[in-house]
């Protein structure tokens, strides 16, 4: 439980100061300790938390365009990682996970510009996309922070339109983990007194984080600040990956 907390503190600090990245570090960190199914629906919780502290001084630079796109693309694909995360054993899920952050904060760190246009089609596959990812591993805010950086908007734009988006799509995950818990019977409970517990333990954590991150890193520009983390959530996501390749080899 130090552990935990000392991962989700540090990932608090991450979320205060750019506005994502919370999940990903929560997920990479908090998987090396305890199975993914248990915390990820409290994961959902403390960011829907840490979205309502951070919202009300954002809420004026939202990109509404882009948000409602996201929030439809979410809401069709959200439930399928979902219903993913309740089925999959949890060593390949282990797999899954430190490989998407992998692949997703590489492309952060090495500046990869798809450089598409802001089309409808475009911001629905993107919303899509990071539904089933944050159904499955809760990290779909990297996938739209891949987006986002290549559609030159502005940082306070993309750090509140992320904000909006994440407690939309938190809000909607405990409810699809709810559904999914009481009409299967999927051998992991999505939502139980776990998700509870878990949550309300961490919480202190995660916003004594965000206030540190609001308040700190005067003298560090975001981007050098961006590249620490990116090169934090990269180490981490191998050692997951290792460790879950090791688990399926000495199976």
């Amino acid at each position: 439980m130090v552990a935990a907390l000392a991962i989700v503190f540090g990932a608090g600090i991450v979320r205060g100061f750019a506005g994502f990245g919370f999940s990903a570090l929560c997920v990479a960190g908090l998987a090396l300790l305890v199975s993914p199914a248990r915390i990820v629906p409290a994961i959902f919780v403390l960011e829907v938390l840490a979205s309502i502290s951070l919202l009300r001084s954002a809420a004026r630079h939202i990109d509404w365009p882009w948000l409602s796109w996201l929030v439809l693309g979410n809401f069709l694909c959200l439930p399928l990682g979902t219903l993913l995360l309740a089925w999959l054993p949890e060593t390949p899920l282990r797999l899954l996970i430190g490989a998407l952050l992998l692949l997703a904060a590489g492309l952060l760190r090495a500046g990869v510009s798809l450089a598409l246009a802001p089309s409808a089609g475009v911001r629905l596959g993107v919303g899509m996309a990071s539904g089933f990812v944050n159904g499955v591993a809760a990290i779909g805010g990297i996938a739209v922070a891949v987006m986002l950086s290549t559609a030159q908007i502005a940082p306070a734009v993309m750090r509140a339109t992320m904000i909006a988006l994440f407690l939309f799509t938190d809000l909607y995950a405990l409810a699809c983990s709810a559904v999914i818990s009481h009409a299967t019977h999927a051998p992991t409970e999505l939502l139980g007194p776990d998700t509870l517990r878990w949550a309300l333990w961490l919480a202190p954590a995660m916003l004594a984080g965000i206030w540190v991150g609001q308040r700190s890193f005067v003298g560090v520009s975001p981007a050098q600040f961006r590249r620490h983390v990116l090169n934090l959530l990269m180490l981490i996501a191998a050692i997951s990956v290792l460790r879950a390749a090791l688990d399926l080899v000495g199976r």
